[in-house]
């Protein structure tokens, strides 16, 4: 990609903030979208990122920062991943090139970087609480700013999505709400009509003679009310023809749209209405994903979170690594173990690609089940599939299993079922940052009674689990990381591992590293360069983080002098908080222990070898780390 400051972009050259867009007319702004599409995608295409939201809302957040006062006015996007614009215009375009790279801005809007990020997300359907609270917080400080939440891409499926409707709906405080549909085929209410009548229905005129109407109706001696209640019913009636926003104006929304959101015409008009208007307001925009880029737009759910690519090809630039994905081998053998066991199904949470699960939905629809963002949901439902005499395996990534932990506790582990849960993205995830980064699982699930918990040290190791999973008859977590295995040989059969049980790949007496999970293979590459500088270093695949391995961790602790515990996972109540735990159960006293982890603290955005690298979690870290134990 070319540097910012050597391509043509006739207006965006001259965008810095919103004020700018606020001098230019229709013909520049549309200019603009073109220049800023064309950004992104040439930026995506060098540093990876949310291609396909952010795409369709360009037209959409310059409407936005040119009708409403921001950052006076909070614009709070759900999720981010259509937050690239916003961005763009709101004085980072030239750091835009850094985006999601180590130093360089975060690909999801973030307090810390600019005043015109209200507030810092990455998870689905926060956005409608944080803007109604802003909206209170206002009342209570005596301010007079809007507060606008633009919330889409499957985010309306969450459950906190529709508390925050069902609350802020009844609050009448001046809440915008841009419900940004680029999935729901509502193609009829589209286009110019649907905007004219949105126009007049929010216009001063109309606006002021509804007003006007309604008090004169409620005014008229014993009869009034009820006047008022039917008219009411047959204006419900007709829009329900027209537009389908009955829902939201029955939770106390005024209802407007739907609006073309590729129009910036009808859009700014639309919200300079909009801005005018008292109480919770419902705007239906519909946008589409991928938008002016021909391989996104055909194929957005590929689009949608996307490694580096070719603009011209559209196609991922090639890895150095050609082993499968972790991902890919879960789908793989949950098909394997599906077509020899009728038992078994399937649960995502709006995940289906993500977690290696498209060819298991092809093979079998009816045993996949995709419940939308509602990770609560999946977990709870999988629960009632078990005691129906199903075999739920539930495929969530890590950081969104966090949003499931009552019903994990209550609904699974409580009622002793065997439930598996597939935990992938666990561990350092790299570019998406602190709130995607899976480093909390061992910590939140390992204090939870009945259930098992197991971490492959390669993609092998994790077919051999997952059966084992599957067929053990109790809660089981299994944690997996993102990208790439090592390029371990497969097993054609499958086999059942002994619950509990670690491996010893590598004899010592000078220092032993108990590994979990993806620090197995770097912690037996430090071992054999320690081997290099004399030192004779024990690993351990511990396997299993519940149970332990109370034997085989035992024996260790009385044979070897230094133990060194390596984990992706913060060091609080993790991996190695049990193994200290363990040892100080049982009276081992006159040996030197220490824990590698993440310290306590979040993780930004880098790439996974990057971070490994910066938190001593790769190859030299461990090596490092173990040599300074050696040495004194």
């Amino acid at each position: 990609m070319k540097p910012l400051e050597t391509v043509n972009y006739s207006v965006l050259a001259n965008i810095n903030y919103p004020a700018d867009l606020r001098k230019l007319s229709l013909a520049e702004l549309n200019t603009l979208a073109s220049e800023i599409r064309n950004l992104i995608i040439n930026t995506v295409a060098s540093t990876g990122g949310h291609l396909a939201s952010s795409l369709g809302t360009v037209e959409l957040t310059l409407a936005l920062h040119t009708v409403f006062d921001t950052p006076q006015d909070k614009l709070i996007w759900d999720v981010g991943h259509q937050s690239y614009t916003h961005k763009i215009v709101t004085g980072r375009k030239e750091k835009f090139s850094t985006l999601r790279r180590m130093g360089g801005i975060s690909g999801f809007p973030k307090r810390e970087e600019s005043d015109y990020d209200a507030f810092n997300v990455g998870h689905s359907g926060t956005s409608i609480a944080a803007a109604a609270a802003f909206m209170e917080a206002q009342c209570l400080t005596g301010g007079h700013h809007k507060a606008i939440a633009v919330i889409g891409d499957g985010s309306l499926t969450t459950g906190m999505a529709f508390e925050g409707l069902n609350w802020s709906g009844d609050r009448d405080k001046d809440l915008v709400i841009v419900l940004n549909d680029n999935e729901m085929s509502i193609s009829p209410n589209v286009g110019a009509l649907s905007s004219y009548l949105n126009r007049i229905m929010t216009g001063d005129r109309v606006t002021r003679f509804r007003g006007e109407l309604k008090s004169f109706l409620k005014s008229i001696p014993g009869v009034g009310e009820q006047i008022l209640k039917f008219s009411k019913q047959i204006e419900e009636s007709v829009k329900t023809f027209v537009v389908p926003g009955a829902l939201f104006e029955e939770l106390g929304f005024t209802y407007v749209g739907p609006l073309e959101g590729h129009r910036l015409d009808y859009l700014i008009k639309n919200f300079e209405n909009v801005k005018k208007l008292k109480g919770p307001v419902l705007v239906h925009v519909i946008t589409q994903k991928g938008r002016g880029y021909k391989f996104a737009e055909d194929n957005s759910p590929t689009y949608h979170g996307v490694a580096p690519f070719d603009v011209e090809t559209g196609q991922t630039l090639p890895s150095i690594n050609t082993a499968p994905s972790y991902t890919e081998i879960f789908g793989r053998t949950l098909m394997e173990l599906a077509s020899a066991d009728s038992r078994i199904v399937a649960v995502t949470a709006a995940m289906c690609e993500g977690t290696g699960l498209d060819e298991f939905r092809r093979q079998y629809p009816r045993r996949l089940y995709d419940v939308g963002i509602a990770e609560q949901l999946a977990v709870t439902f999988a629960a009632g599939l078990s005691i129906e005499g199903l075999r739920p395996v539930v495929a969530i990534y890590s950081t969104f299993l966090q949003r499931a932990y009552d019903q994990i506790l209550h609904d699974v582990c409580l009622q002793n079922l065997p439930v598996v849960f597939a935990v992938d993205r666990a561990g350092i995830v790299g570019e998406d940052g602190a709130t995607h980064q899976g480093l909390f699982d061992l910590s939140y699930l390992r204090n939870l009674p009945h259930l098992i918990m197991m971490a492959p040290k390669d993609e092998n190791e994790l077919r051999h689990m997952l059966k084992t999973a599957i067929g053990c008859g109790f809660p089981v977590s299994i944690r997996y990381p993102r990208g790439r295995g090592i390029g371990a040989p497969l097993d054609d059969d499958l086999s059942t591992l002994p619950i509990g049980r670690g491996e010893v790949l590598r004899e010592g007496s000078d220092l032993a590293i108990i590994a979990i999970g993806a620090t197995v293979h770097p912690a037996m590459q430090a071992a054999r360069k320690l081997a290099d500088d004399g030192f004779q270093v024990k690993v351990i695949n511990a396997r299993f983080i519940k149970p332990l391995d109370e034997e085989l961790l035992l024996k260790t602790a009385s044979s070897v002098p230094k133990i060194l515990t390596v984990e992706e996972n913060v060091l609080a109540g993790g991996f190695g908080s049990a193994v200290l735990e363990l040892f100080a159960q049982n009276g081992i006293t006159g040996i030197t222990v220490k824990r590698l982890g993440i310290r306590d603290e979040f993780v930004e955005h880098a790439t996974q070898a990057e971070l490994r690298s910066l938190h001593g979690l790769n190859e030299e870290g461990i090596f490092r780390t173990a040599k300074e134990m050696l040495n004194k």
